[in-house]
């Protein structure tokens, strides 16, 4: 995650009616819901995911609205406003975790 300012750096001057607010949204998350609902639950404004992604807020808004993406886009988005992508296949026998996509390539040695 180089580059990218942790969750706590982008909320650590937030006031504390916006702190129980976003914690009292957080809480009623709904279990499925599109990016950009997301954000607004999570009371994280386009222009605090931008500076964590280093991009423009425009670039922002239309990653929010955007129905397809690289795995590692949505991961990024999802850090950016203090989350952790996790995906799991469904089969009748059970879940599956996914493991290693949309996370940097490793090098071959």
């Amino acid at each position: 995650m180089s580059g990218h300012k942790p969750f706590g750096g982008l909320t650590k001057d937030w006031p504390d009616a916006r702190r129980r607010r976003v914690a009292d949204q957080s809480a009623a998350l709904a279990d499925e819901m599109t990016l950009r609902e997301l954000r607004e639950a999570l009371d994280v404004k386009q222009q605090e995911i931008a500076d964590s992604l280093k991009i423009k807020q425009p670039a922002v808004a239309r990653l929010l609205g955007r129905a397809d993406m690289h795995i590692s886009n949505l991961r990024r988005l999802v850090e950016s406003m203090g989350g952790e992508l996790d995906i799991r296949a469904r089969f009748p026998q059970g879940d599956v975790k996914i493991a290693n996509l949309g996370e940097e390539p490793q090098p071959k040695k």
